[in-house]
């Protein structure tokens, strides 16, 4: 740990961005491995680069601070999932399913960073995966029994409340797990540098908008249970997000050479989505003890009470321990895997251009082709670790994240190796879950309104790297999302239209017709690549750039990227690998302008107020 570094004390994060590294001698550059990092004045290179390790009070504040920035997508995931599980009414097991994905996004945080692309980048759920979820779930075979709509009818012990409830894990879980090996083949054979040749904007911007837009039904329902509270959750969002970003809390801080002294702490850039929830909370929270809301279950507003999930917290245990298998052996529907690999090639583009992104901010070198390869991989095996926990969900590489980088210049993936800890931890504590499943159903409606139009618009921002002004861009692009808007609402009134004779392709068909993403994302990928256009048309060209920096750190070479343990060094000396995609080999380094970096992937981008551009802060 570098001496300056330390001196740099939590000045050196979120805190006081104007003032990060102002009590370095100038001109004097600090060293990590025996080389050279970041230059003083350079106010857009990070502060600790990937291989550094920050002082252990600062790895631990910004561990914390990652968690809570990935708080609000990957809670969003099991909540809406009980929908479709008939789980409305079981806030307990609500309370498992968020420790379980939460100590699976731990597991894999903790795989990826070690052993996959080795990038400081956090794992979390994907809403990639949770339309096609949702799509299969809603087929008629698997629609909810009536009676698990009414609270008092339901006997959440009761061996046919469980069974109902499991049954429709267990598909959902076997769906996954095979769809998963999909992502593992892809990526461990190296084949996602050729796939990405045919994936441009057009194909992407659909498809990503499309899970924003198939979501509406579920933020409206939750909306619609209080319209009040829900208002004040979504204005309370905005404000804190983008009226209030950039107003400071001053906050006590010290550093070695300022002492005890006054800091600017940006709270409001770094958890906008959680301050919300939780003063929307405890308005509710505030209503409920002096009985302004409802008590009556048929009267507007009762959900919005904070007792509506009666003794969920007291049930829950301190402690619980997700394992593979936990809801019983996992089937498998072939028009269900058949939905979730849409949603993991969606997941896959996006992986790409999120290490590009994590590299540029960590002051990394451009991702060579094997460690991409390798990430794929390893985000693929988390998908298969999720299906086998029970998640309902997979796994993928989460953009808020990265954002997060651009705020607090700490690129140093020892810090997502603790937050991956913690949301190990925060997994097995029983109770932590139970405490989230208690969040009201209106306060959830207000953040899923920002979350889910946010996801829609960053899907169309992929389309400014395309000539708007063409004729067969707005085409594309009208038409794919158009289609994929009409095509699944008529099939969803008239589930029986395709009758095949066998029942299996009926199931493939009706899934993949009722997924919106997939409808969107195949018009786009067909028309884009059978009707003429150049590339600079098709915005293939900007896509294709490599934003190569001018970095003055010492991971300027490709050895960030290599394996861990030294496994590496023992590699080289194989003649084999250079026949294993995913493995490194010292003497063989790509060059920056390699057609690795080809694959970089254009996305939504925003300023930030040092100026570093950052891809869109939620996830798919």
């Amino acid at each position: 740990m570098a001496s300056g570094k330390e001196s740099g004390g939590l000045d050196n994060l979120a805190f006081n961005m104007d003032e990060r590294v102002n009590d370095q001698p100038r001109g004097k550059e600090r060293k990590t491995s025996g080389s050279s990092c970041v230059a003083e004045e350079d106010r857009n290179k990070p502060t600790y680069c990937v291989t550094d390790v920050p002082p252990w009070y600062l790895c631990i504040f910004l561990a914390i601070q990652h968690y809570l920035t990935a708080f609000g997508g990957i809670i969003s995931i099991p909540l809406i999932l009980a929908e479709g599980l008939c789980l409305q009414h079981d806030s307990l097991t609500q309370s498992h399913l968020i420790n379980t994905i939460f100590f699976v996004s731990g597991l894999c945080t903790l795989l990826q960073v070690t052993f996959g692309v080795r990038l400081p980048i956090l794992q979390g759920g994907t809403f990639a995966l949770l339309t096609p979820a949702m799509a299969m779930l809603s087929m008629p075979e698997w629609k909810c029994p009536a009676w698990t709509q009414n609270a008092s009818l339901v006997n959440t012990s009761s061996p046919v409340f469980i069974e109902v409830w499991q049954t429709r894990m267990r598909t959902l879980q076997g769906s996954i797990m095979v769809a998963s090996v999909l992502q593992i083949l892809v990526g461990f054979s190296g084949l996602i540098g050729f796939l990405m040749r045919f994936i441009g904007p057009l194909t992407i911007a659909p498809t990503v908008s499309l899970i924003g837009l198939s979501l509406y039904d579920s933020a409206g329902v939750k909306l619609g249970s209080h319209w009040g509270i829900s208002a004040m959750t979504t204005v309370l969002i905005i404000l804190f997000s983008q009226y209030l970003r950039l107003i400071p809390i001053p906050v006590p801080a010290y550093s070695k050479a300022k002492k005890l002294h006054i800091s600017k702490f940006y709270i409001f850039q770094i958890m906008p989505i959680l301050l919300g929830i939780v003063i929307s909370w405890l308005v509710c929270y505030l209503l409920t003890i002096y009985d302004v809301l409802p008590s009556d279950p048929a009267q507007y507003g009762h959900l919005a009470r904070t007792d509506v999930k009666g003794n969920v917290v007291n049930e829950a245990p301190w402690f619980t321990f997700p394992y593979p298998g936990q809801w019983g052996m996992p089937t498998v529907s072939l028009a269900g895997v058949f939905g979730i690999m849409a949603g993991i090639i969606c997941s896959m583009a996006e992986s790409v251009g999120d290490y590009h992104a994590c590299a540029k901010l960590s002051g990394a070198p451009p991702p060579p082709k094997h460690a991409i390869s390798r990430g794929i991989g390893v985000e693929g095996f988390g998908c298969l670790l999720a299906g086998a926990f029970g998640t309902g969900n997979g796994t993928t590489s989460f953009s808020e994240n990265v954002a997060a980088l651009g705020i607090t210049k700490v690129g140093s993936r020892m810090v997502i190796l603790l937050s991956g800890v913690i949301m190990l931890l925060m997994g097995m504590l029983g109770k932590i879950g139970a405490i989230f499943a208690t969040i009201p159903s209106p306060v959830l409606g207000g953040m899923f309104l920002i979350m889910f139009g946010v996801i829609t618009a960053a899907g169309i921002s992929n389309l400014q790297s395309t000539d708007l002004n063409s004729s067969r861009n707005i085409f594309v692009f009208g038409f794919s999302m158009f289609s994929a808007l009409v095509i699944p609402n008529w099939i969803m009134k008239n589930p029986d239209f395709f009758k095949t004779g066998v029942k299996e392709v009926d199931q493939v068909i009706n899934i993949l017709l009722t997924t919106h993403m997939f409808v969107g994302g195949f018009l786009g990928f067909f028309l884009d690549n059978t009707i003429p256009g150049t590339k600079r048309e098709r915005g293939l060209l900007a896509w294709d750039k490599v934003h190569v920096e001018d970095s003055c750190s010492t991971l300027g070479t490709e050895e960030v990227y290599d394996l861990p343990f030294g496994i590496t060094s023992r590699l080289s000396t194989q003649s084999w690998v250079r026949y294993v995609p995913f493995c490194p080999r010292k003497g063989h380094r790509t060059q920056d302008g390699s057609e690795d970096n080809n694959v970089l992937q254009g996305r939504g981008s925003e300023q930030l107020p040092n100026g570093t551009g950052i891809i869109s802060e939620f996830k798919l």
